[in-house]
């Protein structure tokens, strides 16, 4: 019987995996990783081209595992790093990233939040030296060459950090990623009035929360891949049910970190496969 169970549970995770086909054979390919550090987020890009982004640090508790995770996929330096928002589960593991590695160049979303975490890492900053620039909305990141970014929301002058977070389009030839960040239902309003917003894969805002992921949202964008990072035992009920109804009912692959671990997205431009650290049920069992 334990033999027919575990056949019977990697049958279901191949046709869980299907529509994604392996990439062989092929060098130009780009890397997303999303990072399981918990109830945050952390995202590393490694581009065609050999270059890497880092988009959050995750909370502090985090931060010894993410240092960790870079340095066993080759990173040495950071080439962009990107703080969406400075909330703790975003920025938290962001000063052992600069004490670590060597960091190029810094994206801030140049809004103040008056804590310890906070004024942590913007000291990192700046003794350091690393350059900083503030993203603003409808700009692209122009630093690499086989890769584009568009900057799809950012902050405005009386907005709270989530409504504030930087959302963006990160775009590799034919496959496009959305990166939410922590933006609500609002903001996914005002990004629909953009023609060109379009997803294969979405990282959904907010951890799942009851503020983001409106079904009209998803809709129009029409991912078939959903990405969701937050821990198996968060106090804040990370995801609702309203947000995996929506997903179902676009047909979108759900992937979290709290069940699936690490997740990397590995993409030639054309196609794209979705590698998981874990299988379903050992992600079930052994998450916290």
């Amino acid at each position: 019987m334990r033999t027919h169970r575990i056949i019977f549970i990697l049958i279901i995770f191949v046709i869980i995996l299907s529509p994604v086909q392996p990439i062989a054979g092929d060098s130009r390919i780009m890397n997303v990783h999303f990072i399981n550090v918990g109830q945050g987020d952390s995202i590393l890009i490694q581009t065609p081209e050999g270059k890497h982004i880092l988009i959050d640090g995750g909370p502090p508790a985090s931060d010894d595992r993410l240092v960790q995770y870079l340095k066993d996929h080759k990173v040495e330096k950071i080439d962009l790093m990107i703080a969406t928002h400075p909330d703790i589960d975003h920025i938290g593991g962001l000063k052992a990233i600069l004490k670590s590695f060597t960091v190029k160049k810094v994206m801030d979303l140049g809004k103040v939040h008056p804590t310890k975490t906070f004024m942590s890492y913007v000291y990192q900053l700046f003794k350091r030296k690393v350059p900083i620039s503030i993203a603003q909305e409808g700009e692209t990141i122009n630093l690499f060459n086989t890769i584009d970014i568009k900057i799809l929301n950012a902050y405005n002058s009386g907005e709270d950090n989530n409504e504030a977070s930087i959302a963006m389009q990160l775009s590799y030839e034919d496959v496009d990623f959305l990166l939410m960040g922590d933006v609500g239902k609002n903001e996914e309003k005002k990004l629909l009035e953009n023609d060109d917003l379009q997803a294969d894969i979405i990282k959904i805002g907010h951890h799942g929360s009851k503020t983001s992921t409106s079904l009209p949202f998803l809709e129009a964008i029409n991912p078939k891949v959903a990405l969701i990072t937050y821990s198996k035992n968060n106090k804040y009920g990370h995801p609702v049910d309203r947000v995996i109804r929506n997903l179902h009912t676009v047909n979108a692959q759900i992937f979290s970190t709290a069940v699936y671990g690490n997740i990397i997205i590995e993409t030639d431009g054309k196609r794209y496969i979705v590698l998981p650290e874990k299988s379903p049920m050992d992600g079930l069992e052994s998450s916290g």
